[in-house]
């Protein structure tokens, strides 16, 4: 009951229903104008969000009401859609997720511990039944990877992935030294949605800066001897995406832009929280600087979200892709 009570209290905590009435009485108001409708696009888009205001609203006092007259079967299932809606609330959470895992300070270590990380996400994407797909590939120089960029298609994939974005720490010994000495390494794993078209991301063709090559990876002779492999640089930004998984140029380039587009999108999202955060007092960008997991094989084991203070002793069934419970608490805390 009491753990019941408390997730009511933090779905109509977050709901803020006085807030959602200011913004729907402000949309009504709006509405009430001549000009309303002169530009259909938006007037269209206002009543979309006055239709979904109203039922957040409704829910919200729904919920209340259940509780008050302990209807606690009416509670737990309103509750469990409501909570659903809440935690994929955003723009792209629906959307399919863009991976891309980076191998920091560990040298070979750290590259190893990239393709772990990979498998990791490869088995919870299985275990989901969502798809997943390689677009670009660096191998490591004895072991493991360098980098790795991949999708992940499935039902709130973005929405699910999201707040794994950050510095994952690995502590073991080391199976690459002889004395199997204890070795720290890093990997950055970095999460963004997969944007066909945005009206807020506008990409000119004179920004773009591209590169062909030959695949230096997977996938037979026709790979390596043609140059499908695209390079593309954002000048303005200055930021760099590759693929080369796909066997034409025309594909490469397609998840190029995608990535492109993505990133964009992550660092405008980024610039919004600093702001936002900047006057609040604190903020971490998700890169090098932020460790948001560790992972520890020795001399104990333990995996442990530095975020959420959420833990496991069962390192090797997270390793096989059973994070659900860490995302479901970074979920709750977000």
């Amino acid at each position: 009951m009491e753990d019941l009570k408390k997730r009511v209290e933090k779905v109509l905590e977050k709901t803020n229903v006085a807030h959602k009435e200011k913004e729907l009485r402000q949309i009504e108001k709006e509405s009430m104008s001549p000009n309303f409708w002169k530009d259909q696009k938006l007037a269209s888009s206002k009543m979309k969000q006055m239709a979904l205001l109203s039922q957040e609203i409704d829910n919200a006092r729904k919920l209340q009401s259940k509780l008050d007259s302990s209807d606690f079967e009416g509670v737990e299932k309103l509750l469990g859609e409501l909570e659903t809606q809440l935690y994929f609330s955003g723009e792209y959470d629906e959307n399919a997720a863009l991976v891309s895992i980076h191998s920091g300070q560990g040298g070979v270590e750290a590259m190893d511990w990239t393709q772990m990380l990979y498998r990791m996400y490869a088995r919870y994407a299985q275990r989901k039944g969502f798809t997943l797909e390689t677009i670009d590939e660096k191998e490591g120089d004895e072991a493991g990877l360098k980098s790795i960029i991949f999708t992940v298609e499935g039902q709130y994939a973005y929405g699910l992935l999201k707040y794994e974005a950050g510095v994952h720490r690995l502590v073991r010994q080391s199976p690459f030294n002889a004395d199997k000495l204890r070795q720290t390494s890093f990997a950055l794993v970095e999460v963004m949605p997969q944007i066909d078209e945005s009206s807020e991301i506008q990409i000119k063709e004179e920004d773009l800066e591209w590169d062909f090559y030959r695949s230096g990876g997977h996938g037979g002779q026709n790979v390596n001897k043609v140059s499908t492999a695209v390079r593309l640089k954002h000048k303005p930004s200055g930021i760099v995406v590759s693929a080369q998984s796909q066997r034409h140029q025309g594909q490469n380039r397609e998840f190029a832009l995608k990535l492109l587009m993505g990133k964009l999108w992550v660092l405008r999202e980024e610039e919004k929280k600093k702001k936002e955060a900047q006057l609040k007092g604190g903020y971490k960008t998700p890169g090098w600087g932020n460790q948001i997991r560790s992972y520890v094989l020795h001399p104990y084991k333990m995996v442990k979200d530095l975020r959420t203070g959420h833990e496991t002793s069962n390192v090797s069934a997270v390793l096989d892709g059973e994070i659900d419970s860490f995302i479901e608490e970074e979920l709750k805390a977000f």
